[in-house]
């Protein structure tokens, strides 16, 4: 039986998640697909996106960019981790950093021998056992060492601030050298197939129509094909996730680079401070229940670190996802598929997770039901994992200072959640489960970072005598500081490396 194929593929927005989409597909696809994006000058992007995860890595590689080309381009740092202040008490910080911490004994994860110590006062900072929360405390950065496979300069796990503008010209121009054609123009009109509802064309404000066979939705939040055309339905997470504003502004940069994006908690939310080369980007997260606009801006301009650069840009959201991700012959990605807010940098990894699948999944003209029942499954489950992450920094916290912090810390939450808070504080125990994002080491310093104690630790770590304990406990921490102390200031690595022009 001869099987027709997608041959027409059409963008709907651009931005980071349109060009990611476009500069991916150019890559993989023949030039026997044709790829359009279709995107108006006269919309904005939200552009807040300038953090990201490690497994941004991957997705630069697999198109083959040169990352020193690329940081150059994009104004773009490095970033070990996230800072958390304010979180579990005002005046308390920890770092999530990126990478494992410390090193497992017997089969048994490092944390299982420190919590030996820490019920026993022996211990205090479990900071001092990784090099990605070590290291940003001297503004050190270099990439990881995979010559040194026993040191703890081979555990450095990195990924990137960048200005998201800047990124999508970079992908925009990567993508249209391999044949990607871009349309301007603002869509007013959707046309749809009588028979099942197919989306068949777009209507341009000049008139021009563009079809396709297959749809990305890239619109962002109003998720012009998903939500306006298709009516997929929306899963509201504002119960758990209570932030639904975010203001923004740029503000001059200052010394020294920190290689760390920081989160500092707020009476109704957080404010994100994410370094560049050329400036930091500053924003302010909040609940309109809890806060008014004009409080969250004042709050946000009081507490920048160098002179503001532009005008606060208010934004508008719901936590949540669409009910399906991929439905009929249209798939969202980026916003129009969902948004988190930035506390986790994951927005910009659920475009590139999106796209992995896309390409897994590609479909046929016949657009099979079983591809697309298995893209929402993997997509589902992906969201809701992030999810729980998420609710995790606000639901485990002893903030009662304000009533958006009440509300946080006594909210029901998801079971999913539930589960992996009580298997931790029994006995430390944290599972991965199938191929959810985030890492035992990820939980392992929310969850202490947030305030949960353990009661216990795994019994096995009792084999092994206290002195054993401590001498193996103190070892990683001097290998790390030792290792910190030879590597390089994140200015000077970038200075060297990747620095743009005029900087």
């Amino acid at each position: 039986m001869a099987i027709t194929p997608v041959r027409n593929i059409v963008i709907v927005g651009g931005g980071t998640a349109g060009w990611m989409t476009a500069a991916a597909f150019s890559k993989v696809l023949s030039n026997e697909y044709k790829i359009r994006v279709v995107e108006s000058d006269e919309i904005g992007i939200i552009g807040v996106g300038e953090a990201t995860i490690p497994n941004i890595k991957n997705f630069n590689a697999a198109l083959g960019i040169d990352e020193a080309e690329f940081l150059r381009a994009t104004q773009g740092t490095f970033k070990l981790g996230i800072e958390f202040l304010n979180w579990r008490a005002i005046g308390d910080s920890y770092t999530h950093g990126f990478g494992q911490v410390g090193s497992p004994l017997d089969g048994i994860s490092f944390h299982h021998y420190w919590m030996r110590l820490y019920h026993e006062g022996l211990v205090d900072d479990l900071g001092k056992y990784s090099i990605n929360t070590a290291a940003p405390r001297a503004c050190k950065f270099m990439p990881a060492r995979p010559d040194m496979p026993t040191s703890p300069l081979a555990d450095i796990a990195y990924a990137y601030h960048f200005d998201a503008g800047l990124y999508s010209k970079f992908l925009r121009t990567y993508a249209e050298r391999r044949g990607v054609i871009r349309t301007e123009g603002r869509i007013v009109e959707v046309k749809q197939r009588d028979t099942d509802g197919f989306v068949t064309q777009l209507v341009l404000a000049s008139g021009e129509q563009i079809s396709g066979d297959f749809f990305v939705d890239c619109s962002g939040i109003r998720g012009l094909l998903m939500e306006q055309t298709l009516k997929t339905g929306y899963d509201d997470w504002r119960h758990w996730l209570p932030c639904d504003r975010a203001v923004a502004v740029p503000c001059a940069p200052v010394d020294p680079l920190v290689p760390l994006t920081r989160s500092t908690a707020r009476p109704a939310g957080w404010q994100w401070r994410i370094p560049l080369q050329h400036r930091i980007g500053n924003g302010h997260v909040y609940s309109s229940r809890f806060m008014s606009d004009e409080e969250a801006a004042n709050i946000l301009l009081k507490n920048l670190d160098g002179q503001q650069l532009a005008e606060p840009r208010f934004i508008k959201y719901v936590p949540g996802r669409r009910k399906k991700l991929w439905n009929k012959n249209c798939v969202a990605v980026g916003l129009a598929a969902g948004f988190f807010e930035p506390i986790e940098s994951t927005n910009i990894h659920l475009i590139q997770t999106a796209i992995a699948r896309i390409v897994t999944l590609f479909p046929h003209a016949g657009f099979d039901d079983a591809d697309i029942a298995e893209f929402n499954r993997q997509g589902t489950f992906e969201y809701e994992r992030i999810r729980d992450f998420i609710i995790l920094h606000y639901k485990a916290t002893e903030r009662n200072d304000t009533p958006f912090w009440d509300y946080c810390r006594t909210m029901a939450i998801p079971d999913t959640l539930q589960h992996k808070m009580d298997l931790y504080r029994s006995n430390g125990r944290i599972f991965r489960e199938a191929d959810e994002l985030f890492t035992e080491f990820s939980w392992l310093q929310v969850m202490h970072g947030q305030g949960i104690r353990t009661k216990g630790y795994a019994p096995f770590v009792d084999f092994r005598s206290k002195a054993d304990v401590i001498d193996f406990v103190s070892n990683v921490e001097m290998v790390i500081r030792k290792c910190v102390d030879v590597m390089p200031t994140h200015t000077q690595f970038i200075a060297e490396h990747c620095a743009a022009k005029g900087m």
